[in-house]
């Protein structure tokens, strides 16, 4: 759903582009991975304007990019992932129900896949996504069964889900996760990390079944891309409940033991799904929130964007520039009454940030009568020990509520230093063992 670049709460990053129909020629169709390759070598090389008039692209997606500047606007989005170093070739697969196009790629400062949508031969947009040019063929644990388990959403379809459960009869507590920001697949993967297979493998081995899905922007970008109410409701809430309600009528889980964890900003979701359960037929016994936030989304994009324009050696005229753009786009949300539902900021509807704004989230989380357990990593520069100290001064009081944080831990739970930025997520680190062992220690109580 969002399609600013950053590092800051998502934790997979998505862009839409589009290119510009020249009248001097008829633009080609993109029909094959060559064409996918070719593209891309020229998107990634000293002049990726050649490709304005060159290819079709969808009445939608060019807006989109005349709002972004062209392609070399495009292009300035993907700077935090450093200079490209190696680029394997594109391969086919589905994803919204359109082709798309594969390209693993290899920047200075992370590993991704660059994804092309194509709908009938023009291309629809361009996303990054978990790098897969050295994923290993998985080997099943003898602990867990994975299970296709797919959740239905109204109006749109279902969105794929696996539900990973310890060997054995059971019935077993189960954990539905919730992932950051942006359009994230099940794993929330992002660079080399899966920090939800990670806690999915970890705690079905430690006897809790976990479920895990992609996000509706994830499978349903496109259809999303022109919904101008969509806020956290349809993000997250909806499927969350959802989630619940199917997990309960699985004949290897407990009913009475469906836990719901969110990260990021899944975490600061929380509270909400807690209000949105109140009233479902099956409730969640308890909540786990990762590295959540209870400041306005805002204030930690700024924050973020400042600490990571700090690691660099020298910030150059130009991307003074950016920065400065970046900052007079947030701006906007200082008179939210002021906007329109046709306006955006940092890519989003107002009515997503409006809908934030009255979104009273430790008055939420106060209201919570189920055991919480609240998580934070010391090193992580996205949400910080500032917060992890606003919730304690608000609710560890409370009884429900157990608060821990990790020295040496980044966003996504693994080793890291803060001054690390964005590298972190280009290293196949694994979420840290005492992490997974503390929630299914929480879960078991």
């Amino acid at each position: 759903m969002k399609k600013v670049i950053s590092v800051l709460l998502a934790m997979v990053m998505a862009l839409t582009i589009c290119g510009i129909t020249a009248a001097e020629q008829e633009p080609r169709k993109m029909e094959t991975a060559a064409d996918a390759d070719e593209f891309i070598a020229v998107f990634l090389g000293e002049h990726p304007e050649e490709l304005e008039g060159t290819w079709a692209f969808s009445a939608q997606m060019e807006a989109a990019l005349r709002q972004l500047g062209g392609i070399a606007g495009m292009v300035k989005q993907l700077s935090a992932l450093g200079t490209p170093e190696s680029v394997m070739p594109a391969y086919e697969g589905e994803m919204s129900g359109l082709k798309v196009f594969h390209i693993p790629c290899v920047f200075s400062a992370m590993q991704v896949d660059l994804i092309l949508f194509v709908q009938d031969g023009v291309i629809a947009g361009l996303q990054t996504g978990a790098y897969s040019g050295s994923q290993e063929e998985k080997t099943e644990s003898g602990l867990y069964d994975s299970i296709e388990l797919a959740l239905p959403v109204p109006m749109l379809g279902e969105l794929p889900g696996i539900l990973t459960v310890p060997k054995g009869e059971g019935p077993f507590p189960v954990v539905v996760l919730l992932q950051g920001s942006g359009a994230s697949d099940k794993d929330e993967s992002v660079g080399n990390l899966k920090p939800f297979r990670d806690l999915a493998e970890g705690l079905a081995e430690r006897g809790v079944a976990v479920y895990r899905f992609d996000k509706r922007s994830y499978v349903y970008g496109m259809e999303l891309a022109t919904n101008k109410q969509i806020t956290l409701v349809d993000e997250y809430l909806e499927d969350a409940v959802n989630a619940v309600q199917l997990l309960a009528q699985q004949d290897r889980i407990d009913p009475d033991r469906i836990y719901v964890l969110g990260h990021s900003l899944g975490g600061n979701a929380i509270p909400a799904v807690a209000r949105e359960l109140k009233d479902a037929p099956v409730r969640a016994r308890g909540f786990i929130m990762m590295a959540a936030s209870p400041r306005p989304l805002d204030v930690l994009m700024r924050e973020q964007y400042d600490f990571l324009y700090s690691l660099l050696p020298k910030i150059t005229d130009e991307q003074q520039t950016e920065k400065d753009a970046l900052f007079a786009e947030l701006d906007k949300l200082q008179d939210l009454d002021s906007l329109t539902e046709d306006d955006t900021v940092a890519g989003v509807y107002s009515a997503y940030w409006k809908w934030l704004a009255d979104y009273d989230i430790l008055q939420a989380a106060e209201e919570i009568a189920q055991p919480v357990l609240l998580l934070q990593g010391e090193e992580d520069y996205q949400v910080t020990m500032e917060d992890f100290g606003i919730w304690k001064d608000a609710l560890s009081e409370k009884e429900n509520w157990q608060m821990i944080s990790y020295p040496g831990l980044t966003h996504a739970f693994t080793a890291g230093r803060k001054t690390e930025g964005a590298e972190v997520y280009s290293r196949s680190d694994r979420m840290d063992n005492q992490v997974i062992q503390d929630i299914a220690d929480f879960v078991a109580q």
